[in-house]
């Protein structure tokens, strides 16, 4: 009776500072979506918010930690509350710790934002200074997978680059490398900034070129190959915005014949925006690179929760959100994987169905950990075949062996989707190609897979590993 009563005290008080914190959570919330529709230009000022931001998705990692992980069917429940809170801060915690430290995780993180909001107070004053941003897109903050996510402090270092005007200079255009591994979101961020009005008012054309264009080295020449995004024939300036995507390295010689060409045909004031997976291009610069790395686990999983439940409220599943929180670290933090299993999730939106999802990424995980040395999410960023497990009894299976935007197959899209696949849908096609998915937010890629199929699991994974 003694223990039953000291451990619904402690339930009791940790659900009041539960509470405490979702409060909190509100009034950064608000503060960050009230920023956000706001022209920011004080670099102080994009700090903070960034400091905000990253505020808002932890403390909601760690609420719906708290809310979530106690409905899971792998918890232990003994009669009383006390047991089922959950104790996990991180995917990599895998012991379950006593309710006193649930209070200490709490208050920590409720101590933490209560005193970055006290430190925000001429950060909120002085943001009615900005200006709204016009014509701003009704599902800007309510429909996280049809906007770009948590890159809203490199898109603010890259208008700034764009946007300043050069005091002193030779002529040259400024060049801004952009590095980032495979799907990390280069060409997401670059789209929204060329689309951004403010860039499109100082341009008057923005082009757009590929790796596979720039054999000839000579500006002139380009133009002819180029994508033009934007075009304004009555600007007077006459600067131009040039953005290079380059999938593989490209030799210093050619660069160097490229850039100079670039400096004698565009005018004052023109930029250059190169985006690639090698860091080699970081020292064609004007500017300091921007590397794009993969989201945090707490941002991921804000992210990762919208795409699975969509409109759908979470907390009205609690057994489903348990489980999405299981999911979304299988992941690695990949946005491709993320978009792919989306329609999966959403499609089902059955524990049952979920659970058996979970086991299957865990045997997928296990078996390329054991095989290859590597996680998965890990083998498709370097190009290597993964290999899919069934969510049926087919017999069935399928290798992917390469994802890759299908830019130029807009007339021969094929109708079988991964999630399909997934799912169990067979095929009587040795190699074929299906749509692991189609993005939502500019430049709206469809994104293809080539796989190949197995009549049996016996010969599922083969024994080579990838080098």
């Amino acid at each position: 009776m003694v223990i039953r009563r000291y451990g619904r005290s402690k339930v009791e008080e940790t659900e009041q500072k539960m509470q405490q914190l979702q409060r909190v959570l509100l009034r950064i919330d608000a503060t960050v979506e009230e920023a956000e529709g706001r022209y920011i230009t004080n670099k102080a000022m994009l700090w903070q918010l960034d400091m905000l931001r990253q505020g808002m998705y932890q403390g909601h990692y760690i609420l719906d930690t708290f809310r979530y992980r106690g409905h899971g069917d792998h918890d232990e429940v003994s009669g009383d509350r006390a047991v089922a809170l959950p104790s996990i801060t991180s995917s990599k915690l895998l012991f379950p710790l006593p309710v006193s430290s649930n209070m200490k995780m709490i208050e920590k993180m409720l101590d933490s934002l209560e005193m970055l909001m006290r430190n925000m107070q001429e950060f909120i004053v002085f943001l009615e200074g900005y200006p709204r941003i016009c014509r701003q897109p009704f599902n800007m903050y309510l429909i996280l997978d049809k906007v770009m996510f948590g890159r809203q402090t490199e898109m603010e270092t890259v208008l700034n680059f764009l946007l300043r005007l050069e005091a002193f200079g030779d002529g040259n255009p400024g060049v801004l490398p952009i590095v980032g591994m495979t799907r990390v979101g280069k060409s997401t961020l670059v789209e929204h900034v060329c689309l951004d009005e403010r860039v499109r008012g100082h341009f008057s054309s923005i082009v757009f070129f590929t790796g596979g264009d720039l054999c000839a080295g000579n500006m002139t020449v380009l133009r002819d190959r180029g994508v033009i995004k934007h075009q304004d024939v009555t600007a007077s300036h006459g600067r131009s915005l040039v953005v290079i995507e380059i999938d593989r390295d490209i030799a210093e010689e050619i660069w160097k014949r490229l850039y100079s060409s670039a400096a004698s045909a565009m005018k004052d004031g023109s930029k250059i925006i190169v985006t690639s997976r090698s860091e080699k291009i970081a020292s064609f610069g004007t500017a300091q690179a921007l590397r794009l790395k993969p989201l945090p686990e707490e941002a991921y999983w804000y992210f990762f929760k919208t795409l699975a439940f969509g409109s759908t409220n979470p907390d009205d599943q609690p057994k489903l959100a348990s489980l999405c929180m299981e999911i979304a670290p299988m992941m690695k933090c990949s946005f491709s994987w993320a978009n792919i299993l989306e329609g999966v999730l959403r499609a089902n939106q059955n524990a049952q169905f979920w659970r058996r999802l979970l086991q299957c990424l865990r045997d997928i995980k296990s078996k390329h950990l054991l095989l290859f040395g590597e996680h998965p999410t890990d083998l498709a960023q370097k190009g290597h075949p993964i290999h899919l497990c069934w969510l049926s009894r087919a017999q069935q299976h399928v290798t992917v062996c390469k994802i890759y935007e299908g830019r130029s197959l807009q007339n021969i899209i094929p109708e079988l989707t991964l999630h399909d696949i997934y799912t169990g849908c067979a095929t009587d096609q040795a190699k074929f190609h299906t749509v692991a998915w189609r993005s939502r937010v500019p430049p709206y890629y469809t994104y293809l897979a080539s796989c190949t199929s197995h009549a049996s699991r016996c010969s599922m994974i083969s024994k080579k590993r990838p080098r």
